[in-house]
């Protein structure tokens, strides 16, 4: 029998007056596929963080589907090799696998659990890759002064994975809008919710318009009018048969109008959020100190959930289970030791990313958890907890 806890790691973002809200708008609305209301959300969600382009897809992890395609559609690439974070979620990776890129590891830093610098510059060095993914874990940000000057050096495109992170800022910058592109995730449980919605964002418009493209089965119907004039001219397509023309090899993985209801609410929500999660975040470092594995100083940090290293995890995880206390691995450990990766690759160096997949926990965090809450975690995490030193 599933536990039912009592302290989660997610709870829902939407609430009752949102759910009244989308009834009665589902009620006098006529069209429930891509329309105005995502065309408002994309534009709020864009403001929000600073971009100038966000398209909306049905996940996070299509997001970045529709970043590594959008990227062999443009031009844009020496080659197609890539550097992806040991320390990721399988959907950071697999879609670039799926698509016939060659992927090289890196590891992970024990300051922020983002891309180790001197791995990376290695792995630059020797196998010039044309871009490189990050993952800014659990809300913090990676090292992106030397990210962006080895972005520079070796001529690479950066792809930022900000699915844990929203909200969360480096200088003056929201996480997410210093490389080519970015995804954000709106699952259940991230720092708003559609239910189920992604966005991929850029700054730059050709690509923005490739992933609109791209996003949408292809098709020549989402170019402005003057690209699109000239691509029929040139292939010599009628007006009859120009909606039903596809441009780029594409996807369906559009949203709804219902989801995109509910994002642009849950916008007005993300300053709230963020502060509950940085003040909860600030409540474990204070308690549990000791066990913090993060040490980067992430200017606004709307935390995921707090990463510890221990040697006795699972004996945490059994002590927890009886408190009704939810707790997991961080993301998915070490991709190299995952199945996906390990049927097609050989064995691969990744010292500080086998660490954490061997021991590292992280604790709950979310929009609904109180201090009290917290504190209580803290002190059943304390009765049992082996510190585990790097």
């Amino acid at each position: 029998m599933q536990t039912k806890f009592k302290y989660k790691l997610a709870e829902n973002t939407i609430d009752k007056s949102e759910i009244n809200k989308l009834s009665k708008w589902i009620l006098k609305s006529k069209k429930f596929t891509l329309g105005d209301q995502t065309k408002k959300f994309q534009k709020k969600f864009s403001t929000f963080i600073g971009i100038k382009n966000s398209i909306l897809v049905n996940s996070g992890s299509s997001a970045n589907l529709l970043i590594a395609q959008s990227l062999l559609e443009s031009g844009y690439l020496k080659n197609k090799l890539i550097i992806a974070p040991a320390l990721s979620w399988s959907t950071t990776v697999s879609p670039f696998l799926q698509l016939g890129y060659e992927v090289k590891l890196c590891d992970c830093s024990f300051e922020n659990l983002g891309l180790d610098i001197s791995h990376l510059e290695y792995l630059c060095n020797k196998f010039r890759p044309s871009v490189i993914i990050l993952v800014h874990v659990l809300g913090h940000s990676n090292n992106m002064k030397e990210i962006m000057r080895l972005c520079k050096k070796y001529k690479i495109y950066l792809v930022e994975d900000t699915c844990e992170a929203l909200g969360s800022k480096y200088n003056s910058g929201n996480l997410g809008t210093f490389g080519l592109a970015s995804s954000f995730s709106f699952y259940y449980g991230h720092h708003i919710s559609t239910i189920e919605g992604g966005m991929a964002c850029s700054n730059d418009k050709n690509f923005s318009k490739i992933m609109t493209s791209v996003r949408s089965h292809g098709w020549l119907r989402d170019f402005n009018n003057s690209e699109k004039k000239k691509i029929m001219k040139k292939n010599n397509i009628s007006e009859f048969q120009s909606k039903f023309s596809f441009f780029y090899s594409g996807f369906n993985i559009r949203s709804t109008e219902l989801n995109a209801f509910l994002g642009i609410s849950q916008i007005k929500k993300i300053k709230k959020i963020t502060k509950i999660r940085n003040r909860n975040f600030n409540i474990y470092k204070k308690e549990l100190s000791d066990f913090f594995l993060v040490r980067c100083k992430t200017k606004i940090l709307s935390s995921f959930g707090y990463a510890t290293l221990i040697k006795n995890r699972d004996k945490v995880y059994k002590h927890f289970l009886k408190k009704k206390i939810e707790c997991r691995p961080v993301i998915s450990g070490n991709i190299a030791q995952q199945l996906f990766w390990k049927k097609n690759n050989k064995k691969t160096n990744l010292p500080n990313a086998d660490i954490i997949h061997k021991y590292g926990i992280y604790l709950p965090n979310h929009a609904n958890q109180t201090v009290e809450d917290t504190k209580y975690i803290c002190k059943e995490f304390k009765k049992v907890a082996q510190i585990k030193l790097v």
